[in-house]
C-alpha cells in the first residue's frame, strides 16, 4: 500500500470521526435538554427503548452537516461527506438498537459494538467513491476502533481535569 492510500484512509477515518464526534460535541455544548430522540421515546413490549434518549434529531442534524463541511475543506465532495455521515449514523444507531435488546443503558461501553458499525458502513459507502480496497477498509475500521477506544478512556479524564 503506497502512502498516498494511507493518507486517503486516514482522511476517511477523520471523516468518521467527525461525523461520530459532531453529536458528542454538539450536545456536550448545548446540555441533553431540549434533544428530541430519534426513537420519540418508543419502547419496545419488555420496556426497553427502541434506540435510547442520546441518539437524537439534533445529534443527527450535526453529523450531516460537519461531516460534509470537512470533506469539503479537505477537497473531497461535500456529496461524500453527506454519504460518510450517513451510513457513520445508521451504523450508530444499529450499534444503539442491538445494545438495547442486550439490555445495556444508553451510555453504556461496548468495544467494538460501539466502534465497529459507525466504522465499516461509512468506509464501505466511502469505497464507492475512493476506490478502496479490503486492506483500506480493514485499516479504516481498526484505525477508527483503536482511537475511539483510546479517546473513551483518555478524554473524560482530560476533560475532569479540565474542569478543575
Amino acid at each position: 500500500m503506497d502512502t498516498s492510500r494511507i493518507t486517503i484512509d486516514l482522511l476517511l477515518v477523520t471523516l468518521i470521526a467527525a461525523a461520530n464526534g459532531a453529536p458528542w460535541v454538539l450536545g456536550r455544548w448545548l446540555g441533553r435538554h431540549d434533544a428530541w430522540p430519534v426513537d420519540g421515546g418508543w419502547r419496545l413490549a419488555n420496556g426497553q427503548p427502541l434506540l435510547g434518549p442520546s441518539k437524537t434529531w439534533r445529534g443527527l442534524a450535526a453529523a450531516l452537516l460537519a461531516t460534509p463541511l470537512l470533506a469539503w475543506l479537505i477537497g473531497w465532495p461535500a456529496e461524500l461527506g453527506v454519504a460518510i455521515a450517513g451510513a457513520a449514523m445508521i451504523g450508530d444507531l444499529l450499534a444503539s438498537f442491538l445494545k438495547r435488546r442486550l439490555g445495556l443503558a444508553s451510555t453504556t461501553n461496548a468495544p467494538g459494538l460501539d466502534q465497529i458499525p459507525e466504522a465499516l458502513f461509512p468506509a464501505l459507502v466511502a469505497s464507492l467513491w475512493l476506490n478502496l480496497d479490503w486492506w483500506d477498509l480493514t485499516l479504516v475500521v481498526l484505525t477508527f476502533l483503536i482511537s475511539h477506544l483510546l479517546l473513551t478512556q483518555l478524554l473524560p479524564r482530560l476533560l475532569r481535569s479540565a474542569d478543575h
